[in-house]
C-alpha cells in the first residue's frame, strides 16, 4: 500500500510568543515593553499574521494526506522522510534553517508577513499553497536548485548550510589556524577529509574567523565582507560573488592580523566545485556553524582540520 504524501509545516516562535514565555503573561510582556517606551500592539499584530498564515497553510493540506508540524528549535531532532513536501511558513531565513536537515525534499516557501520579508526564498502566499503542494508532491512543479556549503572535520563531524559557514572562536575573538586550499577527495564535492593533501603550503593566520558562503548567502554576511573589501574596482582583486545555483563558493577571512608568525596574503577567494578550503586549528577551541545557528556547531580542537567546499546536497526550492 502506497502511503499518502506527507506535508511538513516548518515555523518558528514569534517575537510575541518569546516575550510571553519570558515574562509569564501577555500583560507582563506588555508592561515590559511599555516601560521601555514601546507598544506590544505591533509585535502582537505580527504574531496574529503569522498564526493566520500557519492556520491557512495547515488548511491547504488535502484531508487524505499526512501532515506534521515542527518548530525551528526542534529541527535537529525531527526526522524528515524522503518523500516529504516541506512548507516553510515564515521568513526567508527559516528556509536556510531547515535546508541543512533535508536531502532533496522539495521546499515551498510561504511568506507569513507579505511586505515585511524580502521574499527571496519565501516567494508564495498562503492562497497559492494548495496547488503548490500538489505540484511538489507529484513532481510537476519547477524546482530551483541552490548550492549549499559543506564543512567536514577530520573526525567525521559534518555540517551543511545554505548561506554560509563561519569558522572561528565561539565568542568571535581571535582565532588561530593554518589556511590553504586543496582538491576535494575524488576531485568532486563532498567526501572524507583525510585523502588529499593541500595543493600549496598553508598560511598561518590570526583573525576574527573565516566565512565560506554560497550565492544564496551572497545577499547577507558574505556580501557585507565583499563590500568591505571594495567589491568591483578594489585595489586587490576581489572575486565576484557566485549566483545561487552556481557550483561555487566565495570565502573571506575576517580582519586578518599580520605579525611575525601570521600572514594576510590569503584573505578571500573563490572555490569552484572540486576545490576545498582547508583550515587546521591552532587554537584551543574553534567552532564551525552554519546560517547563524551557533547552537548547532562543529567543535574543533587544536590540531584538527576541517574542509569546506561545495556540498553534493542542494536545496530544491519550488519557484
Amino acid at each position: 500500500m502506497t502511503l499518502a504524501p506527507r506535508v511538513v509545516l516548518v515555523h518558528r516562535r514569534t517575537e510575541y510568543e518569546e516575550l510571553v514565555a519570558r515574562h509569564g503573561t501577555p500583560g507582563q510582556a506588555a508592561f515590559f515593553l511599555a516601560s521601555r517606551g514601546r507598544s506590544a500592539e505591533e509585535v502582537e499584530q505580527r504574531h496574529h499574521r503569522q498564526a493566520a498564515a500557519l492556520a491557512g497553510a495547515a488548511a491547504a493540506v488535502p484531508l487524505d494526506w499526512r501532515r506534521s508540524r515542527v518548530e525551528r528549535a526542534d529541527l535537529p531532532r525531527f526526522l524528515f522522510e524522503p518523500g516529504d513536501v516541506v512548507a516553510v511558513v515564515g521568513q526567508d531565513g527559516l528556509v536556510a534553517n531547515v535546508a541543512k536537515y533535508l536531502d532533496g525534499q522539495p521546499v515551498v516557501g510561504v511568506d507569513a508577513d507579505p511586505g515585511r520579508n524580502p521574499g527571496v526564498l519565501v516567494r508564495h502566499r498562503v492562497a497559492a499553497l494548495p496547488g503548490l503542494l500538489r505540484a511538489a508532491a507529484h513532481g510537476e512543479g519547477a524546482l530551483e536548485e541552490r548550492t549549499m556549503v559543506e564543512a567536514v572535520a577530520d573526525d567525521g563531524q559534518r555540517l551543511l548550510a545554505l548561506n554560509e559557514v563561519y569558522v572561528g572562536q565561539p565568542g568571535h575573538q581571535t582565532a588561530r589556524y593554518r589556511l590553504g586550499t586543496a582538491a576535494a577527495p575524488g576531485g568532486a564535492a563532498g567526501g572524507t577529509p583525510d585523502t588529499a593533501e593541500a595543493a600549496e603550503p598553508a598560511e598561518a593566520q590570526a583573525s576574527s574567523g573565516v566565512l565560506v558562503g554560497t550565492g544564496t548567502g551572497a545577499t547577507g554576511w558574505c556580501r557585507s565582507a565583499w563590500l568591505e573589501r571594495g567589491g568591483p574596482g578594489a585595489l586587490t582583486e576581489v572575486p565576484a560573488l557566485p549566483a545561487p545555483g552556481a557550483p561555487a563558493l566565495a570565502w573571506f577571512v575576517r580582519e586578518a592580523w599580520p605579525s611575525p608568525t601570521t600572514g594576510t596574503s590569503r584573505v578571500h577567494g573563490l572555490l569552484e566545485a572540486g576545490r576545498q578550503l582547508v583550515l587546521t586549528v591552532e587554537s584551543e577551541h574553534l567552532v564551525a556553524f552554519g546560517d547563524g545557528i551557533e547552537a548547532d556547531a562543529l567543535d574543533l580542537t587544536w590540531g584538527q582540520s576541517v574542509r569546506l567546499g561545495v556540498a553534493t546536497t542542494r536545496l530544491r526550492l519550488l519557484g
